[in-house]
């Protein structure tokens, strides 16, 4: 490494003076003109984690459903996982480091992570369609050739696809494909092998109505949309085409609050989704005949899944462990519906995509979403192994089929990380083999009454928490607090925990009536601000 060359290109990416970043979950977001220099420098880690693990490393430029003037970056590792949590760390000092102590920090993690400068690097970027990103991700590849690394440029691509692309290019494509042709061909082949299955071809072509967040999903959508098998019908809306990137739509939007996007208009019984801003995000959601809307979340898509992989499970005959991951987020009743109803064991993780897909890798197939909409379907090595053999050799002809079903299950889902176009290819696969109506699949459980609110703090880390996030441990008397307050409503629940990414503490509430869920989150809220340090005005009903 010349340090010359560090030193002149680092001038060009300057940090500006008393900004501080933090690598969370998401990576790095921040303003999109705060980010250069930390794209940059991103561009000089993946090089050294692609020399330490001796695999091609992928660098996404997005800020997935936030505004569109924010931006943000995040490494991708070989399988296609999330950036291994001691690099985290690494990130994140080398993102706050001042010039003059570049040189030093890259050689103190090439000492503490063995790195062989010498050892060939690659990494493959991809970005979303922010106004922001391409400028973002030309400073990613000088980072990267500062350091002699070699790079492939997706240029516009969904987050899953780049995962995709990471874990393709690493298991010698085994997984697949490392190209956007080989993805759009191994998930449309698997469901519309799926799809042949199913009885309700005869109906009317299947229609669904998609608000793509003004977002890259629209695009790929659009490139995927030959591949898809006649039956299926889907129309774009919120494509980009004249609105601003997640403003008033998106699965974010669409979750918090409660109602459909702008953009879309949905008559009685329509089954709608939407994409976040990068598409790894889902929820489904439609009007009935009342006129009220009813939003399908990550944790009826879990359930869903979760019956049609059990009852094949069951026919194909195997002994294979099951086994569903939630936060403290999803709903008390789908809980309630997997353990008693269904007889699936259900584990709670703190919130974190790392942390849901971390524990889904215990289990033969680990099904885990989050209650926003992000989640996927893991299968262990052996599980692939045994069903992949059971489609191919198994005599008994209903046990082959079960099996078939599981085998192209497995290639339509994207292992790597949630997927919302997989993802809803998976649902509506499901859908139509199981002949159900999105009003069924909505009444498999009622949700309990729920409200999340937020309170603003003058610093998140006074809230220290445990048991899956479900208990503050920390300020003094909050939780006890908490649970008197729990104590008077039924079917109640609350916990308080801090945001990973802003200085706010994040409450939820559930309780048998909307209004009762209200009152305690409010509760809850002013013994938060009382307690943790609130900024502002006390929070209003």
């Amino acid at each position: 490494m010349d340090p010359e060359t560090l030193k002149k290109y680092s001038a060009l990416h300057p940090k500006p003076a008393g900004l501080t970043l933090q690598y969370g979950t998401a990576g790095f977001r921040a303003r999109a003109e705060h980010l250069g220099h930390v794209v940059f420098r991103m561009g000089l880690l993946a090089v050294l984690r692609s020399r330490a693990v001796v695999s091609t490393i992928g660098i996404m430029v997005t800020a997935s459903h936030n505004p569109e003037e924010d931006n943000g970056v995040k490494l991708v590792d070989p399988l296609g996982e999330m950036l291994h949590p001691s690099w985290e760390e690494y990130a994140t000092q080398l993102a706050n480091a001042e010039e003059q102590e570049l040189q030093e920090i890259i050689t103190e993690i090439c000492q503490k992570a063995a790195v062989n400068q010498h050892k060939d690097a690659s990494v493959f970027i991809g970005r979303d369609t922010r106004p922001s990103s391409e400028k973002l991700s030309q400073s990613v590849i000088d980072g990267i050739s500062v350091l002699g690394g070699q790079y492939h440029d997706y240029g516009l691509v969904t987050t899953p696809q780049l995962h995709y692309m990471v874990c393709c290019r690493n298991t010698q494509e085994q997984y697949g494909k490392a190209t956007l042709e080989g993805y759009y061909e191994k998930l449309s082949k698997a469901f519309t092998e799926l799809i042949k299955q199913s009885h309700s071809s005869g109906e009317s072509q299947r229609q669904l109505k998609i608000d793509c967040a003004n977002g890259i999903g629209a695009l790929k959508l659009s490139e995927m949309e030959p591949y898809f098998p006649k039956e299926v019908l889907i129309r774009l809306y919120n494509d980009g085409t004249k609105g601003k990137l997640n403003h008033l739509c998106g699965a974010d939007f669409v979750k918090v609050h409660q109602k459909p996007p702008r953009g879309l208009d949905m008559e009685p019984g329509e089954r709608c989704c939407s994409f976040d801003g990068d598409a790894d995000r889902i929820v489904y959601y439609y009007k009935d005949v009342t006129g009220h809307f009813h939003l399908i979340d990550g944790d009826k898509i879990a359930t869903l899944i979760s019956i049609f992989l059990k009852e094949l499970l069951a026919k194909v005959g195997q002994t294979l462990k099951m086994a569903v991951v939630q936060t403290a987020y999803a709903n008390g009743s789908s809980t309630r519906y997997l353990e008693e109803t269904l007889k699936v064991p259900v584990h709670c993780v703190k919130t974190g995509v790392k942390h849901l897909h971390h524990k889904a890798q215990e289990f033969d197939v680990g099904v885990y979403f989050e209650a926003n909409g992000h989640g996927t379907v893991l299968f262990s090595k052996a599980a692939e192994t045994k069903i992949r053999q059971l489609a191919k050799e198994e005599k008994d002809d209903e046990k082959r089929e079960a099996a078939k079903v599981l085998e192209n299950m497995i290639d339509v889902i994207n292992q790597t990380v949630g997927d919302a176009i997989s993802d809803m290819l998976v649902i509506e696969a499901i859908l139509a083999l199981k002949g159900l109506a999105v009003q069924q699949w909505d009444a498999i459980y009622t949700d309990l009454p729920n409200r999340l609110l937020k309170v603003q703090v003058a610093d998140r880390r006074v809230i220290d928490t445990t048991d899956a996030e479900r208990r503050a441990v920390s300020p003094p008397g909050l939780q006890e607090e908490v649970d008197a307050l729990v104590k008077k409503y039924k079917l109640s629940r609350a916990f308080v925990r801090p945001s990973g990414t802003e200085d706010v503490v994040r409450i939820y509430a559930e309780a048998d009536t909307q209004e009762n869920a209200d009152a305690l989150a409010h509760e809850v809220s002013l013994a938060v601000y009382r307690l943790a340090g609130g900024k502002g005005a006390p929070p209003q009903p």
